[in-house]
Parts: C-alpha cells; sequence; structure tokens
C-alpha cells in the first residue's frame, strides 16, 4: 500500500516537473512581435558574451605571464578583470535566460547571488578606480622614486584584500533583501513567471530584519552615493591633481625622463577614460532606482522592466569595452597582446625573437620595462619569461 502511494507521489511529482518544463515558453517561435525582440537581446548578448570573456582573460594572462607587467596598477586591473569576467561569465547567461523565459534557471539561488555578485563587482570597481587615482597620484610626485621601489606580492595582496573584503560585505545585504516571487499569469495578459523582487522576508532574526529594513531605506542614496558619486569625484580629483604634478614634473625633467613622464600622462587618462565609461554605464541603474521609489505608480510595468533591462546590458557592456579600452589607450598593453597572438604562430615567433634581439635595449625596453605598468627597470633576456614567480 505504502509503495503504491510512493509511486503514484513519484509519478505524480515527474508530472509535475515534465509540466514545469512543458510551461517553459519558447520567446523565438512562434515568430511574433516579441521574437524580434528576443533575438535581439540574444544576438546582443552572444557578442558582448564573447568580446568579454576573451577581452578579459587576455587582460589576466598578461599581467600574470609577464614578469615585467607585474606592478600594482596592473594588478589592480587584473583584479578588475577578474570581477568583469565573473560578471560576464556568470550572470550575462542567467539573466538573459530570465529575460527569455521569465523562469530563473537557479531558481531562488540566482535571484540572490546575481544582484550580490553585481552589486559586489560596483563596489571593486568602485575602490579600484581610487586606488589606481592613489597610485598614479604617488608615480607622478617623484617618478624615478617610485620606480626605484619594488611592489612585493605581500603588499600587493593585501591591497586586493582590501578591496575584496570591502565590496563583498558592503554587497552583503543584497541576499536579504532579494525573493523569488511568482508572477500572475492573467497579469496584463503576459504568461506565468518568476520576478526577483526586493522583499524582505518576516522569518529572519529581528536584529538582522531592522537592519535590512534600514538599508531597504537607505539604499537608494547609499547606492548612488558610494558606487557612483565616490569614484567619479575622487577620480577627477585625484586626476587633476595627478596632471598637475605631471605638467610640473615636464618642466623640471631632464631628457631622459621625458618618456617615462609621457608614459605617466597616458596612464592618467585611461584611469580619467576607465571612469567615464563606469559612469556611464551606472547611471541608469540610478535612474531606475528613483524611478521605483518615487514614480513607480506613474510608470508603467513594461517601461519599468525595459529600464532594469538596459541597466542591466549596460553594466555587461561596462564589464565588456572596459579590456577593449585598456588595450586600445595603452601601448604596452596591447604590444603584450599582440604578442600573445603572435606566439600562436612559428613565423611570428621567429620574426619577434629577431626583433627582440636586434632592439632589445632601445625602444621596446623603454616602452614596456619603464613605462608606468612595470616596477623597476629589468634586463629583458632574465625576465621576459613566462610564468616567473614575484
Amino acid at each position: 500500500m505504502n509503495g503504491s502511494a510512493g509511486g503514484e507521489g513519484s509519478a505524480g511529482g515527474r508530472g509535475n516537473a515534465t509540466g514545469r518544463r512543458a510551461r517553459l515558453r519558447n520567446p523565438f517561435y512562434p515568430l511574433t512581435e516579441e521574437s524580434y525582440g528576443a533575438y535581439a537581446v540574444m544576438c546582443l548578448s552572444v557578442v558582448i558574451f564573447g568580446i568579454g570573456i576573451m577581452g578579459n582573460m587576455a587582460v589576466m594572462c598578461i599581467v600574470c605571464h609577464n614578469y615585467y607587467m607585474r606592478s600594482i596598477s596592473n594588478s589592480l586591473l587584473a583584479n578588475l578583470a577578474f570581477w568583469d569576467f565573473l560578471i560576464v561569465f556568470f550572470c550575462l547567461p542567467l539573466v538573459i535566460f530570465q529575460e527569455l523565459t521569465k523562469k530563473w534557471l537557479l531558481e531562488d539561488f540566482s535571484c540572490k547571488i546575481v544582484p550580490y555578485i553585481e552589486v559586489a563587482s560596483l563596489g571593486v570597481t568602485t575602490f579600484t578606480l581610487c586606488a589606481l587615482c592613489i597610485d598614479r597620484f604617488r608615480a607622478a610626485t617623484n617618478v624615478q622614486m617610485y620606480y626605484e621601489m619594488i611592489e612585493n606580492c605581500t603588499s600587493t595582496t593585501s591591497k586586493l584584500a582590501v578591496i575584496w573584503v570591502g565590496a563583498l560585505l558592503l554587497a552583503l545585504p543584497e541576499v536579504v533583501l532579494r525573493q523569488l516571487a511568482k508572477e500572475d499569469p492573467e497579469y496584463g495578459g503576459s504568461p506565468a513567471g518568476e520576478r526577483c523582487v526586493v522583499k524582505i522576508s518576516t522569518a529572519l532574526p529581528d536584529t538582522i530584519y531592522v537592519l535590512a529594513l534600514t538599508y531597504d531605506g537607505a539604499r537608494l542614496w547609499w547606492y548612488f552615493g558610494c558606487y557612483f558619486c565616490l569614484p567619479t569625484l575622487f577620480t577627477i580629483t585625484c586626476s587633476l591633481v595627478t596632471a598637475r604634478k605631471i605638467r610640473r614634473a615636464e618642466k623640471a625633467c631632464t631628457r631622459g625622463n621625458k618618456r617615462q613622464i609621457q608614459l605617466e600622462s597616458q596612464m592618467n587618462c585611461t584611469v580619467v577614460a576607465l571612469t567615464i565609461l563606469y559612469g556611464f554605464c551606472i547611471i541608469p541603474e540610478n535612474i531606475c532606482n528613483i524611478v521605483t521609489a518615487y514614480m513607480s505608480a506613474g510608470v508603467s510595468r513594461q517601461t519599468m522592466d525595459l529600464l532594469h533591462l538596459i541597466s542591466q546590458f549596460l553594466l555587461f557592456f561596462k564589464s565588456c569595452v572596459t579590456p577593449v579600452l585598456l588595450f586600445c589607450l595603452c601601448k604596452p598593453f596591447s604590444r603584450a597582446f599582440m604578442e600573445c597572438c603572435c606566439c600562436c604562430c612559428d613565423e611570428c615567433i621567429q620574426k619577434s625573437s629577431t626583433v627582440t634581439s636586434d632592439d632589445n635595449d632601445n625602444e621596446y625596453t623603454t616602452e614596456l620595462e619603464l613605462s608606468p605598468f612595470s616596477t623597476i627597470r629589468r634586463e629583458m633576456s632574465t625576465f621576459a619569461s613566462v610564468g616567473t614567480h614575484c
């Protein structure tokens, strides 16, 4: 009797699971107006995914496998590339799957972890930009002394650990705030779906519940102040002071240091460009938060969903374009990337070895070893091999 009941229960469970799979809608068929939007979202996400994965992996590999590229600035950029890679690789597929099927692939887990990783990545970007500005100011204050100092692995690791711990802790309330809500199939004539909403569970302990309520009330302005105003204002102020130091150094420098100062100016412009890109991509998220908090009653549901989708795509766009911007503005990174590509071809390897042996003491050494992306002048013949330890 129990066995038959168990069999019926398991059969019913399989039937329910099959029903859930059957209710998973196909956004591409039949062909309707919504299908064109689904194809556009899919194509755009594939482009962002491909460029983001390859670009961020290239930045991480260049910094890890080239000894002369292991400076504190490059370590910060590699750390930024790692989080951009994580956003594109993990969050993008889950968000696109939810947008197309109106279902969360991993249900409550993905509803909580995706916003957490996204907010943590904003914290990592914010603190990384601030750290880059401080490092560039140190370099501009005394170029010669700065590049005679060796930044050991312990110092670099401690700085990265501060960025990680700060970003992960500040994003932790997002896990408590998010809940998966089932959507009414009759609402607006749309099919049933799942939405990840900001809703505090009453089952939480009293202390955590009060803290979650406090955070929810201040979330809008905390998000705007910490993740937008802080990096923007800090970078603008620090970059202006650094540019002034660089101009003074240009007037007082000797002929041999002019190339170094030019590269310092180039790196300062790169940090400003990264900040502008970050600020441009995070503005829609702040607008979406303001509209949700103060004007949600007068805005349609479709408009809110579209604004939220745009803000999500701009975050993925930022993670995709950051390495491309780095390769375009920084000659050492672009040159290292080209060398990496040439290593895949035997002819390019032979050509590269010939050029390196002829010009080892000239322009190549000056632009790579004494760039603002290195720590100290080193002999290329000793340290050019990949995989060397710190």
